[in-house]
């Protein structure tokens, strides 16, 4: 939907819209990009506004801006991570390629973190969104969506039953569905086999219902599938594999010269796990089975980088980033994942946009017998910013 499609009260109900959030720094002032946020939440003020805010703070807080222009992907996620854009649709929107089933997923995590793999797909989400400016320059009129193609060929349970896929994979889904609505108007997914159910139920808890209504799931009858992708697009924009008339220069017709179709990681991408040692500056505590701790930090001055690093001495752990608004809600910046700090450091940072309370949480509440020694260090290095432990706050 584009803001000239509105009724009489949803336009009024949108220029309310407009007018409560004109604050934020989005990253797209455009009409169109405010009604997405609406629209997803079905027209409630209130509900949107609370989405798009915390979108906004979460951009800023993994400088999510600067990633097309000053952040450069891991090569083997360039090369081997199974999506790109072929053409666009009937509609001008931009057609993506997912070859799903033929990725080395378990290889692709192997060979770079987690943080960066989920970096990875939101850089993806904002080339889709410059493709989509580009589109509507060309067409002369707003493209705001983007039709994918996902092929399920090949699919294995070796790389479904890989854990450490799964929980990034469900990562991906809530950033997406948090911080790019209404960027889809089609998913097609092609050649689902019978093990493909197991799959797509453990996602469908975290796909909103609309979400849920544009996908459309096809088998392997290849006549069916292809008629429902020339419906939507044109054969010159489609790949002469999936029934279309596109080639790439060399004549292949999965267009592997256009864009990457997924394929073995070869070893010599895989980090090497070198166990960590630990600093002479970091501090040490234990985190008992099934119970989690928190690292508390009330920041007094916006805009400061809190950083950190940390390590387990035998196993993984729980981690996550979040903030705490005045009123008490909880907003995740990093959400919870298990990582494999006892086999190599883990650092990040995060910019501190609002001056409130801000948590490091390690979270071994899945482990029923073993505690984890954490040794870690987390600092604010900007010489502008002010930072001191929660409990130290209290007591000023």
């Amino acid at each position: 939907m584009i803001v000239s499609q509105l009724s009489e009260a949803q336009r009024v109900t949108f220029d309310q819209f407009k007018e409560n959030v004109k604050d934020c720094k989005l990253p797209d002032p455009s009409e169109d990009y405010i009604l997405k946020w609406l629209v997803a939440r079905n027209f409630d003020l209130d509900q949107a506004e609370k989405m798009l805010r915390h979108s906004v703070q979460w951009r800023l807080a993994n400088r999510i801006d600067e990633l097309k222009d000053q952040w450069e992907p891991p090569t083997v996620l360039v090369k081997y991570y199974p999506m790109g854009i072929i053409g666009y649709d009937k509609l001008f929107c931009p057609v993506w390629i997912v070859s799903f089933g033929q990725a080395d997923w378990r290889g692709m995590l192997q060979s770079v973190s987690k943080r960066d793999y989920v970096r990875y797909v939101c850089y993806l989400s904002e080339m889709g969104i410059v493709q989509m400016k580009k589109n509507s320059e060309h067409a002369g009129k707003p493209v705001t969506c983007q039709t994918i193609v996902i092929d399920m060929e090949g699919l294995s349970m070796r790389q479904m039953g890989y854990k450490p896929f799964r929980e990034v994979g469900i990562e991906g889904i809530k950033i997406s569905e948090s911080n790019y609505p209404e960027n889809l108007r089609k998913t097609i997914i092609i050649n689902a086999p019978k093990i493909f159910t197991l799959v797509f139920n453990m996602v469908k808890p975290f796909l909103h219902p609309v979400t849920l209504d544009k996908i459309s799931i096809f088998g392997f009858d290849k006549s069916e599938w292809t008629a429902a992708l020339l419906k939507e697009i044109d054969a010159d924009q489609l790949p002469v594999h999936y029934g279309g008339t596109l080639t790439d220069s060399n004549g292949d017709p999965k267009c592997s010269g256009k864009i990457s179709l997924g394929g073995e990681v070869p070893q010599s991408y895989y980090m090497e796990a070198v166990k960590p040692t630990v600093k002479p500056e970091m501090t040490s505590m234990t985190v008992s089975s099934s119970s989690k701790k928190k690292l508390e930090y009330k920041i007094i001055q916006a805009n400061s980088v809190l950083r950190w690093e940390f390590m387990t001495e035998d196993s993984d752990i729980g981690f996550s980033v979040y903030y705490v608004e005045r009123n008490g809600e909880r907003v995740d910046i990093i959400t919870n994942e298990r990582v494999q700090s006892h086999l190599m450091m883990e650092e990040g940072d995060v910019v501190c946009v609002r001056p409130v309370l801000y948590v490091l949480e390690f979270d071994n509440s899945y482990s029923y017998l073993r505690s984890k020694k954490v040794w870690y260090r987390v600092v604010v290095d900007l010489p502008s910013a002010t930072v001191v432990p929660f409990e130290e706050f209290n007591q000023k």
